[in-house]
């Protein structure tokens, strides 16, 4: 086990930074994130919060490896309890990973070319080792959960609102959820009623030990569904605790959300 670290830590990220570079203007580099540090424990439920351009979704985005960390480690504690750090995996290592041990969902969903819903869902099921019986049946039942109509089920998934377009993206998330979910703006686009479903199963992912980090610029989100808030400004952490002590803080505005 490395240093420092329980026997409930299921990622570790260590001294994270990352720049871009302006190549199609003057060439010069942004800096973006700087000197992260957490630990996030299995079951947990994290909360990223900031206002826009604090950091959060590029940070997401690191954690899942489409984007690359310009320095620091990010150790991430296998199913077979063996650690790796995801910024030295190859591309294919990677790859392995996600869906079965780590999912992202984000606000947007990526229509695939003449794939159902029903289908989309399915092969999130069968790409975390469901069979494709089993895997259609959660699916199913996940999109029944999610009140996702039984006649958009088969239809292309580019004709769905927005709405139902975040609903479908969720429901290929949480089915046979991978034990660390990594959530981007998952509920912006819903309706109080959905919102309040899609929440409701997030919740639910702790009883079976899933991380989940997520972004909501939704403060009532946040109070329901997260143990713990990590606070972003700049590309920094700036204040990290259980969410008790500082949602309170963010609804006063002492930390920018």
């Amino acid at each position: 086990m490395e240093s420092g670290l329980c026997d409930a830590t299921l990622l570790q990220v260590k001294n994270v930074n990352k720049s871009f570079t302006l190549h199609n203007i003057d060439g010069r580099n942004i800096h973006v994130l700087h000197d992260i540090n957490f630990v996030i424990n299995a079951g947990e439920h994290v909360a990223l919060a900031g206002t826009s351009g604090a950091g959060k979704s590029t940070l997401l985005r690191i954690l899942f490896q489409t984007y690359s960390s310009t320095s620091g480690t990010i150790l991430f504690k296998l199913s077979s309890g063996d650690w790796v750090d995801l910024t030295q995996l190859s591309d294919s290592e990677i790859v392995a990973l996600r869906g079965r041990e780590i999912g992202y969902v984000s606000q947007f969903l990526r229509a695939q070319p003449r794939r159902s819903v029903i289908d989309l869902v399915t092969r999130s099921g069968i790409a975390r080792g469901m069979n494709n019986d089993s895997a259609r049946e959660l699916a199913q039942l996940t999109l029944e959960k999610l009140h996702i109509a039984q006649s958009l089920w088969e239809v292309h998934t580019s004709v769905l609102s927005g709405g139902e377009k975040q609903r479908v993206n969720i429901a290929a998330g949480l089915i046979s959820p991978p034990r660390l979910l990594l959530l981007d703006e998952p509920i912006s686009a819903l309706d109080p009623e959905n919102r309040a479903l899609a929440l409701e199963l997030i919740q639910e992912l702790s009883q079976s030990g899933v991380a989940v980090l997520a972004v909501f610029h939704d403060l009532d989100a946040i109070e329901q569904v997260s143990d713990r808030i990590i606070a972003m400004e700049h590309g920094r952490i700036v204040q990290e605790g259980p969410t008790k002590t500082l949602l309170p803080l963010l609804r006063k505005g002492y930390i920018d959300a």
